[in-house]
């Protein structure tokens, strides 16, 4: 490998959520940060839908300008029925994906970091000598190698791990799940039945083996997508183009008296089971989708994304500062942090999205539908499952009354015969 042009303390590679966060931090704590993007700018790949719940804002001080939306409302369509739980107070956002990553990538250079666009990672390799361990990275700018020294390499490529594997066959077992989004622009009357919500579509209709979403991006525009996850199901053995049920959603749903599609996106999630990626490799650590942060029940990932940025920069500030030799105890707090909700979401995902039929996904609509929407939230973003139990108990009652009242209703009837010929006969 070539000499080295340039140095800095840290590389982050991939400026999505997650690489601009860390790198942001790192810059903020005086660290010499470069900040790489393959991409020429970070409109080329929105493609993330970017609902989240209100703590992320203050959590991971994100301003109000790179929100599309806000929601106070949760629409759930079936292929049978929609639940719809509202609330007066706002619950979350739409974050405008490109604006996030814009806003990441300023602050990194506000604090003397660097950023480097239509950057390409090639490959990196460490060195021993009279200087200590160093790593030399070779990455491809505006078409021209160049190498750089740092003393620690973050891989942010999401769901690619392209720095930490160099092999594809080093990869743990990954399930991989498809999504493709349009962005469109709708009249006023068809906004504004989307507006403040979001909405998802489960069941045959809508999605098989995934789901469907409409999330609203203010000025009249509507993020509409569909996901899938790429494994057989138990029932459905044969599906439609993912275009296809976004177009249905459209046309059946959206019903707009005209649209015009802003513009296309899709890509591959790459998640595995168990957590079992690796974290650290030597002078590289892995961050975000790259460790699957991404929840595989819901498909959120953005939130996750930025906390692991949060737990790596501890450690990555102690390296740097020499306070810390190695990174012992990032991949334990990981799973601390992560690990059980994803397991049982993993579990909960695979069933709904590959075994249960429309009939199911039916009564756990009707399970859900006495909970208020902060206990919706509660479920979907904070992933308390517990709280789906005041929704059964309630619908139990609600079977029970039901029942008794038929019952009731069938004695009645059967004993009114019976008092009138008692009175017929005095």
């Amino acid at each position: 490998m070539e000499a080295a042009c340039d140095f800095f303390d840290v590389v982050v590679v991939g400026a999505g959520p997650a690489g601009g966060h860390c790198a942001r931090k790192l810059s903020q704590l005086g660290h010499r940060v470069l900040l790489i993007e393959r991409y020429k700018d970070f409109n080329v790949n929105s493609f993330s839908s970017s609902g989240t719940p209100n703590e992320t804002l203050a959590k991971y001080q994100i301003p109000e300008s790179v929100v599309g939306s806000f929601w106070n409302k949760i629409f759930i369509v079936t292929s049978n029925q929609i639940g719809t739980w509202r609330s007066s107070q706002i619950q979350g956002s739409v974050l405008d994906f490109a604006k996030l990553r814009s806003f990441l990538a300023d602050e990194t250079l506000s604090h003397g970091g660097e950023l480097w666009l239509n950057c390409l990672y090639v490959s990196h390799k460490t060195v021993a000598d009279e200087k200590g361990d160093r790593t030399m990275v070779k990455v491809r700018r505006d078409r021209t190698d160049v190498v750089i020294e740092t003393r620690l390499l973050v891989d942010a490529t999401g769901p690619n791990r392209s720095v930490m594997y160099v092999n594809l066959k080093d990869q743990p077992e990954l399930i991989t799940g498809t999504g493709v989004e349009f962005l469109i622009e709708v009249d006023d009357e068809a906004y504004d039945r989307s507006a403040n919500a979001l909405t998802f579509f489960l069941g045959y209709k809508w999605m098989p083996k995934g789901y469907s979403w409409i999330f609203p991006m203010g000025n009249r525009r509507l993020k509409v997508g569909a996901g899938i996850v790429n494994l057989p199901h138990e029932f459905v053995k044969e599906m439609q183009p993912l275009k296809h049920y976004i177009q249905l959603i459209i046309d059946e749903h959206i019903k707009p008296k005209e649209y015009s599609i802003v513009e296309r996106h899709g890509g591959t999630v790459r998640y595995s089971l168990g957590l079992k990626d690796k974290y650290v490799d030597g002078s590289v650590i892995a961050i975000g989708d790259a460790v699957s942060t991404i929840n595989f029940l819901g498909g959120e990932g953005i939130r996750h994304a930025m906390e692991s940025s949060e737990i790596s920069v501890k450690y990555i500030d102690r390296y740097l500062k020499g306070t810390g030799q190695n990174f012992d105890g990032y991949q334990q707090e990981m799973h601390q942090v992560f690990l059980k909700s994803w397991t049982i979401s993993e579990k909960l995902g695979l069933k709904k999205y590959l075994a249960d039929s429309d009939r199911l996904v039916d009564r756990v609509v009707n399970y859900l539908r006495p909970l208020t929407l902060e206990d919706v939230v509660d479920i979907l973003f904070y992933y308390k499952f517990e709280k789906a139990s005041k929704g059964l108990a309630s619908y139990l009652w609600r079977k029970l009354r039901s029942v008794l009242g038929k019952v009731f209703k069938t004695v009645r009837s059967y004993l009114s015969p019976l008092k009138l010929n008692k009175l017929k006969n005095k």
